[in-house]
This record gives C-alpha cells, sequence and structure tokens, in this order.
C-alpha cells in the first residue's frame, strides 16, 4: 500500500461547490488536477489536504 497526500488551493465558487485546484510537488505533473467539494461541506476553507491510498 501507497498513500499519497495532495494538496489543493481554492480556485473558483460555482453555485453548489467550490473547485479547488491541485498544488503539485516541484517537477511533477498533476496527480488529479481539479476538485469539487460541496459548499455545505467546506465553507470558506482556501486549502484542502486529500490522501490517496493504492490498494494492490
Amino acid at each position: 500500500m501507497s498513500d499519497k497526500i495532495v494538496k489543493f488551493e481554492f480556485e473558483k465558487e460555482t453555485k453548489n461547490s467550490v473547485r479547488y485546484k491541485e498544488v503539485p510537488e516541484d517537477g511533477q505533473p498533476p496527480i488529479i488536477g481539479s476538485l469539487y467539494v460541496q459548499k455545505w461541506y467546506v465553507g470558506n476553507t482556501k486549502n484542502l489536504e486529500v490522501t490517496i491510498s493504492k490498494k494492490d
């Protein structure tokens, strides 16, 4: 198993969700790209971290 923490920062607000853009590590391409999260959950949060676990 391998865990990876992916960081996101606020990009824009839509009607019911907030779009975050990935902040890739130096010299690495994005893993996820954009992420939409519902407003009721994130509120005014400007930065998110998502942990991805690969299970092989």
